[in-house]
Order: structure tokens, then sequence, then C-alpha cells
């Protein structure tokens, strides 16, 4: 590999294991702080925790993984670019699961319902369906563009607009139960005091930044000693590597009882990600990254499909526990997940 990971590939393994170790470290202390600062942020704009989690904090944890795919990309790994950004969104909604492990008084998708949740998962199984059509369909470029990498940002931006309507004028609401957490009402939300939440938050987003970079370089140079496929190296080491911000975040969100914050962050990260596509499309000048990408593009993008689907019912079902004390769509999810690691590995 070339480029900018460079120096880590010159590293002894000692060094990149080391430095993989501490950017893990820090993105710990960071996200935890970040996930609370986020949901104040939330309370106080009158924004709620659904828009925060997708907008702001899914955005910001999914820095690392925009750098790694739009670098890849520009030095000629489209597997690599592609693998990363969609194994990303697979990752983390693994890690959705995992965080429902860690809320023991019911399942997650139970507590966290809410019809901007629910939008946003449909809109994301929505961009992907649309990176499936570009990838099924003949190679047609403009610009040097994919028409899809085009469309991508378009309806992202549509998308959102759908799920802030979802929050602020719901056109149904889930039945409450004892187990419910819901966002705050407008009228409790204060709206002084902004500016150094915001300048706390950059702070901490930029700190979360460099580390989730370090942590993406050094773990493709870890993975990538192993001797694996670009498409594994992209799809798994990378795409977890660069996903850790999502899981500190996500679990401290849960901790710090934002539900909403905590499942809005990981599916609106997610749909954050499909970007990933049109700017590593754009970085890459040798035809379209949908195309060039390997056959093995295919299951890796069609596995974040099921996966939201699965959550998608979970959110629509909340069921209050289930297997193991955790929801069945949680339990689908990591079973899946990891049968379809296991795939990508073998591969």
């Amino acid at each position: 590999m070339t480029g900018s990971i460079l120096e880590f590939a010159q590293w002894p393994l000692a060094a990149v294991s080391a430095a993989f170790a501490v950017s893990a470290a820090m993105i710990g202390v960071a996200g935890w702080r970040l996930a609370s600062i986020a949901n104040r942020i939330a309370e106080r704009t009158g924004l709620g925790q659904a828009i925060t989690g997708a907008v702001f904090l899914g955005a910001t944890t999914s820095l690392s993984g925009t750098v790694t795919s739009v670098t890849a990309a520009a030095d000629g790994h489209p597997e690599l670019a592609f693998a990363n950004a969609i194994g990303g969104i697979s990752a983390q909604t693994a890690f959705l699961a995992i965080a429902d492990v860690t809320y023991a008084r019911a399942n997650l998708e139970h507590a966290a319902a809410s019809a901007a949740n629910i939008m946003q998962a449909a809109m994301l199984v929505v961009m992907l369906g649309i990176i499936l059509v570009g990838m099924t369909t003949p190679e047609v470029t403009v610009f040097g563009l994919h028409p899809v990498s085009l469309v991508l940002p378009v309806a992202y931006v549509y998308g959102l607009r759908l799920v802030s309507q979802a929050h602020t004028e719901p056109m149904w609401q889930p039945r409450r139960t004892a187990e419910t957490r819901e966002d705050p009402p407008a009228a409790q939300r204060r709206y002084g005091g902004m500016t150094g939440l915001w300048l706390q938050f950059a702070l901490l987003a930029a700190l979360v930044g460099l580390a989730g970079w370090v942590i993406a370089r050094s773990g493709v140079v870890l993975a990538a000693r192993l001797g694996l496929s670009e498409t594994a190296v992209g799809g798994l080491f990378s795409a977890i590597s660069t996903s850790l911000p999502e899981l500190v975040t996500c679990v401290a969100a849960v901790r710090q009882g934002a539900l909403t914050l905590a499942v809005g962050d990981i599916i609106g990260g997610n749909v954050f990600d499909t970007l990933f596509i049109s700017l590593s499309d754009l970085a890459y000048r040798d035809g379209s990254i949908l195309h060039a990408a390997g056959p093995q593009a295919m299951f890796v993008t069609t596995l974040p499909v099921l996966l939201t689907g699965i959550l998608l019912m979970g959110l629509v079902r909340r069921e209050q526990r289930g297997i193991a004390n955790i929801g069945f769509e949680s339990f689908f999810v990591l079973l899946l997940y990891l049968g379809g690691a296991a795939l990508m590995l073998a591969s």
C-alpha cells in the first residue's frame, strides 16, 4: 500500500500495535465525553437525540473512515476503499447490538423507539439500494463519476429532511411502556450557553478524528501484514478500526441514558457512511469505483442491507426482552455479522 499509510508500513510491528492501542484509549476517553456533550446539545437546540446523533455525532465519528476510503481510492485501491466504506456500516450495526448487551433494563430498540430512528433505518436501506443499482447497471460516468455518486448526496439531504419531520411532526408515536425513553419535550429545552458546548464538541471531535485516523492507518498495516485480501482488510480490519469511535460513543450514550442518541448515532452514522462511495468515486480516477471494487463488493453491500432490515424490524416489533436478555434483532445481527466476517476472511 502506498500514500499516507507508508510511514506506518515502515514501523516495526510493536510500534504499530502501540499506536493502535494508545489511539483506542484516546477514543475511549474523548468518545465518552463527546456523547455527554452531544446529549446536552440535543436538549438545548431542540434538534432531538436522533437528529443530533445522525448529523453531528454520527458524521463526526465517521471522519476517520472518510479519510481512509478517500485515501485508498486516490492511491488506486478501489476494493479497499469500497469495502472500508460499506464494511463499516455492517460493523457499526453490530456495535449497536453490543450496546444492547450493555443495557440490562430492556431491549435497546424497545426503549429507544422513535419515528425518527425508524425513518433513518429506512433511509439507510434506500441509500444502500441506490448503490446496488449502480453496481448492477452498465458502467456510465459523468465527468469521471458514476451517476449514483451524484444521486447519493441529494438523497442524503432529502432523507435528513424526512428524518427531521419525523421528529418534529410525527404522524404516529410508539406506544409508551415503563422502559420507553424519549427525548425531552420542546418546552423543557434551554437555548442559552451554547458556545462553550459547541467548542468542547469541536475539540473532542478533532481528537476523536485524529485518533481514529491513526487507528485506521495502523489497523490496515497490521491486517495487511497477515496477507489478507483488500476486501477483507477494508471490510473487516479497517472498517472495524475506523468504527471504534462509534462503538465508544454509542455505549457511552447508553450508559448515560441517552438511548435515542445512541441509536441515532449508529444508524445516522451508517447513512452518512454511504457518502464515502461518492467521495471515493471522486478520488478514484480510473473509472467508476462501483465497478472497480471487485466481485466481493456485492456481498459486502448486501450484508448491511440484511442487517439493517433486521434492525428495522426490531425497532417496529419492540420486543422488550429476547434471547440472552437482548432483542431478537441484536442476536441475529451479531450472528449474521460474525458469519459474514468469516466468509470475508475465507475469500
